[in-house]
């Protein structure tokens, strides 16, 4: 019989329960690739999924949960990651893929169509004969040049003017669009940052988001976040004299960085977006810009260098530049989570939903969690917790386990996972809803149905 020893809550007192989440397998995306998938990257307006594998990338249609087209020839060794350029007319598409040998290499699609342009437009559930984007109608325009090793990332920035690299050679690479026309591809090196003391993994450009800029004068809108084998993540700012420059090196992990996830979902207060880490020691961090405003009197920020939080911390990495002489791109960040402890092994991809706020995860165990953020303390829930006290250590806090499915991909390791829109038949709303594909080292590709009984404000 439950205990009656506890009092009720006072009315209005009561924090609002966590959603209740179910994950269920739908049918895998076809063909299967049988071999090594690495990442699954949805257009950001477009039903199309880009999937990494081999060496080649194959195009899936979000509408049919089948494959569209094939990008193949352009690379000698895997293609380890693909990114779609932004802000591009509708009937244009233009893929990034960056490969193990070394290159990074540019991809165009010109030609109408085969659905709506418009996501609001893609409401019927698409004919039996639905057109297939042929493998020839890709162009292989540009291969970029000058990464000593594999690379293992290349992403586009917000509006498409800058694309950033990083490879094991331990170093990131930015690039600036200088083409004369949209058609155009010609890219010029604008920086190399070669403060990482290991193999750089993993970026990720902040996302226009309202909040994101802050000190406008001092540095760029474009924030970009690096994750690397030396266990930390740097912020990289474009300064006032057009260099880019480390303004903040978190540390706090034990392990390899594995990649970092920008928070796309505007903050309410309108703060500055924070960021999710995640690593080979099984943990997932979130970290957050500290935005006091002593902090940002540069007449104060040089008193605050000691500030910041114990074993998980930020220092300062300004290329060996003495602080005193670059005091005002100082950025004070702080471990302000630390997410329930779920996995037993690497964690290799999170992904944070723009819609709801849901934070999903998954890794070299198999296993797929989803984690809430609630409002106020758990007094000692085990599935709920933070780092507010900068000690590096679980604890009572605002982040709750909702679900884990074990076994995600049968006996094999989950490379990636990403929030995705709905297009497909099962769809209730289709363009709106959202879903969670998976891709795995059997050369699977899963979408998963996100069911939520509790509305999510």
């Amino acid at each position: 019989m439950p205990s009656t020893d506890t009092k009720p809550a006072p009315p209005g007192d009561t924090p609002p329960l966590p959603p209740a989440v179910n994950l269920t397998a739908l049918p895998s995306f076809k063909p299967d690739l049988y071999e090594r998938a690495w990442s699954s990257t949805p257009h950001p307006t477009l039903p199309l999924l880009a999937t990494t594998h081999g060496k080649a990338v194959t195009v899936f249609s979000l509408s049919t949960l089948s494959s569209h087209s094939t990008l193949t020839g352009g690379h000698s060794r895997s293609v380890r990651s693909a990114c779609w350029k932004p802000n591009l007319p509708p009937h244009q598409l233009c893929l990034v893929t960056a490969s193990f040998d070394s290159t990074a290499a540019l991809w165009r699609w010109d030609a109408e169509l085969p659905f709506a342009a418009d996501p609001a437009e893609n409401t019927a559930a698409p004919a039996s004969d639905d057109p297939v984007l042929e493998t020839e109608d890709w162009e292989f325009t540009l291969v970029l040049e000058g990464h000593d090793s594999e690379i293992k990332s290349a992403v586009f920035s917000p509006s498409g003017a800058h694309l950033a690299t990083c490879s094991r050679d331990q170093s990131v690479w930015i690039w600036e669009d200088i083409g004369a026309s949209e058609h155009d591809d010609e890219w010029e090196t604008v920086a190399v940052l070669t403060e990482h003391e290991g193999d750089v993994k993993s970026l990720a450009w902040c996302p226009d988001v309202p909040g994101r800029s802050t000190r406008r004068g001092v540095y760029g809108s474009d924030v970009l976040a690096s994750a690397s084998y030396d266990s930390t993540v740097r912020i990289w700012r474009e300064d006032a004299d057009g260099d880019w420059v480390c303004v903040a090196v978190l540390e706090g992990h034990q392990g390899t960085v594995w990649g970092v996830q920008w928070e796309s979902r505007p903050r309410p207060d309108g703060r500055f977006p924070r960021l999710i880490t995640f690593s080979a020691d099984a943990t997932i961090r979130v970290w957050t810009l500290r935005q006091d405003d002593e902090l940002l009197d540069d007449d104060e920020d040089g008193e605050r260098a000691g500030r910041g939080g114990g074993a998980a911390a930020f220092r300062f990495g300004l290329g060996g530049i003495p602080n005193t002489m670059r005091r005002s791109l100082r950025e004070e960040w702080y471990c302000s989570a630390i997410l329930p402890a779920v996995h037993t092994r690497d964690v290799y991809a999170v992904t944070w939903s723009e819609t709801t706020g849901l934070v999903a995860s998954t890794g070299g165990d198999g296993v797929v969690a989803i984690y809430a953020e609630t409002e106020g303390p758990s007094d000692g829930d085990a599935n709920a917790t933070n780092d507010a006290t900068g000690k590096g250590e679980p604890g009572p806090g605002k982040w709750r386990l909702l679900t884990t499915v074990k076994n995600a991909h049968g006996p094999y390791e989950v490379n990636h996972i990403t929030w995705c829109r709905r297009y497909d038949p099962g769809a209730e709303r289709k363009g709106e809803e959202e879903m969670l594909v998976t891709t795995g080292d059997e050369g699977l590709v899963r979408p998963w149905q996100v069911t939520i009984s509790t509305p999510i404000e």
